[in-house]
């Protein structure tokens, strides 16, 4: 598809971030549960091989098929014009879960111009899903369109996390517990595999502590357009439903 043509509400943007993860998703998943050497990068996070040659892959099918596009990369960093059209790349979302052989981590691409997201996608190879969205078209899951749930009760509604301890203070961590012991289940089912919970109505509320762009930008579109709301946290990010979006920011952020 000819680069003139993929606008925010094409559906060959879909198309091609949905292709795209299921490359790099299948290239890591080669990896997965075989022996590996972890490596613990600047950040403090762990990194391999499969984290690696799946984003290589990756990069490799961006410069086939849309040579002229900017690459941002978790693994290999970002090439020239990030501020124009290019594509997010994370190889490996949950990359802890990964080297531990737990199926719960993802591959997350997104396709963003001028600062918004156009399209996103997000595969788990491991566990046979994949869920995408482009503005204006919809979000998808395994095909099938998905939307957030309609629960508006917080005492009915499931929240997850990725990790508790990861909370930036004392206030901040009070108000998540106090959050999660006002709903009917709390979890810790985190990265991007709580995301697509939400997206696809099986959660409610997803809490991240920490996050970075590659992280968080395929569901800025994938759960806006399945109806809920993603709002960012200071460093970190929440993904809702629309029915109980003020309600959490309220609890969490003001």
């Amino acid at each position: 598809m000819p680069r003139e043509q993929m606008n925010a509400r094409s559906p060959a943007s879909l198309e091609s971030v949905l292709e795209l993860a299921r490359v790099t998703g299948d290239a890591a998943m080669r990896y997965f549960r075989q022996p590996l050497n972890v490596e613990t990068k600047a950040d403090g996070s762990p990194v391999t091989i499969a984290d690696r040659s799946a984003e290589t892959e990756a990069r490799a099918w961006i410069a086939r098929h849309f040579p002229d596009d900017a690459v941002v990369g978790e693994e290999h960093g970002g090439t020239r014009g990030y501020d124009k059209r290019h594509w997010l790349i994370d190889p490996i979302d949950g990359t802890k879960a990964f080297v531990r052989g737990v199926p719960l981590w993802s591959t997350l691409i997104a396709l963003v111009e001028d600062g918004r997201v156009l399209a996103g996608a997000a595969y788990f190879p491991a566990v046979a899903e994949i869920v995408g969205a482009a503005v204006g078209c919809g979000a998808f899951c395994n095909g099938t369109p998905c939307r957030v749930s309609a629960v508006s009760d917080l005492s009915r509604a499931t929240v997850l996390t990725t990790d508790t301890r990861l909370a930036l203070g004392t206030r901040r961590l009070r108000a998540f517990e106090e959050l999660a012991r006002a709903a009917a289940v709390a979890r810790t089912w985190g990265d991007g595999y709580g995301y697509l919970m939400v997206a696809t109505g099986r959660a409610e509320i997803m809490v991240d502590e920490v996050v970075n762009e590659w992280d968080i930008a395929p569901w800025r579109v994938i759960v806006a357009e399945a109806g809920g709301v993603v709002n960012d946290w200071e460093v970190g990010a929440l993904a809702t439903n629309a029915a109980l979006a003020e309600e959490v920011q309220r609890r969490l952020v003001t």
